[in-house]
């Protein structure tokens, strides 16, 4: 574009493009043949901390689709491990860590360091050079997150022992958080110096809250990352999965866009988001159908964000690992042609 930015950076400013930018969550992952190829031959963790094998992964699917940006290949979790927790995963359980059960856990937990996450620097430094132009995304788990995966020891349904944690010690809450901020904030910071033109901040499990607990014992810690990062000059875009009750308050944390799942239109959401520019939302089961079915709602979509600045097209949640890399490629040709390309 004339103004030096990408088309999908220019969306994340809320400024006119051309057409719709598309990446999709996860568009790095189990669906690619060539994915899995890597996998085969290397576990979850080694993938992440090796900075070839990272870079490797996350520029496949640049090869095989004109996405208008890519998104490093790593895990939310790491911070964690770097501030001292144990980490693994398998296939079938996911991640598991040692979780936090006491006072003296949480003060165990060590503050981190950029060199903590030299590998992901080096990661990013190789992608970039085989990108180009095309825009690299950096990301981080948001506190809220990170302290349900480290209270719960790992993926939970309810998430009891974290919400029990919040309400009945919220001192000891506090403490967790501030300590999760600052992991964050240094895991984004690495990650921009090392050349990520956005960062996008996952909160997968926030959508468990009433708006109340939110508000009060998560949001503080969202806008402080956020705040955090936009302070490195580049868009931040804010996702939390299932947020779709308290989307005021999302836009309360500063982001520069706001991610949305399926669950809430795009039309009712530009209106309760006073002007954020937002980012989805297409169901990721669509792309299990068939191309015609992936038209109607790419269409569906692209009429509900009325070709205003400020929107770009992304999935509502990640690609789901059986999803046919054909139906991937079909959608981002669709987007781009219906919306002007």
């Amino acid at each position: 574009m004339g103004d030096g930015l990408s088309v999908f950076l220019a969306a994340c400013r809320s400024l006119p493009t051309p057409y719709t930018p598309v990446w999709l969550m996860r568009q790095a992952g189990r669906y690619l043949p060539e994915y899995r190829e890597v996998r085969s031959r290397h576990d979850f963790l080694t993938m992440c901390r090796t900075p070839e094998l990272a870079a490797e992964v996350t520029v496949q699917p640049l090869r095989r689709f004109p996405l208008d940006a890519a998104i490093i290949f790593s895990d939310i979790l790491l911070p964690l491990q770097a501030m001292g927790m144990e980490l693994s995963f398998s296939e079938e359980e996911g991640p598991r860590l040692s979780p936090l059960r006491e006072r003296r856990d949480v003060e165990r937990l060590r503050p981190v360091e950029e060199a903590d996450f030299d590998f992901l620097a080096q990661a990013i430094r190789l992608v970039c050079r085989e990108l180009g132009d095309t825009p690299l995304i950096g990301f981080a788990g948001a506190p809220f997150t990170l302290a349900s995966y480290a209270v719960e020891g790992g993926a939970s349904r309810l998430y009891l022992r974290a919400k029990r944690l919040m309400w009945e010690d919220p001192g000891l809450w506090e403490e967790l958080m501030d300590r999760l901020v600052q992991a964050v904030e240094v895991a984004l910071a690495v990650q921009v110096r090392a050349g990520a033109r956005a960062v996008q901040i996952f909160d997968s499990w926030a959508g468990v809250l009433s708006p109340r607990d939110y508000r009060e014992r998560v949001l503080p810690y969202s806008r402080r990352v956020i705040e955090g990062a936009k302070r490195l000059g580049v868009p931040v875009i804010h996702f939390v999965h299932n947020g779709g009750g308290f989307l005021e308050l999302v836009a309360e944390t500063g982001p520069d866009v706001v991610g949305l799942d399926w669950r809430v239109g795009l039309r009712e959401a530009r209106k309760r988001l006073n002007g954020l520019a937002v980012q989805g939302n297409l169901d990721p089961a669509v792309l299990l159908s068939t191309p015609r079915t992936i038209e109607e709602a790419v269409r569906a979509i692209l009429e509900e964000a009325e070709g205003r600045p400020g929107h770009v097209f992304n999935l509502g949640h990640g690609v789901l690992k059986d999803t046919p890399p054909e139906n991937v490629a079909f959608l981002v040709e669709a987007v781009h042609r219906l919306s002007g390309r």
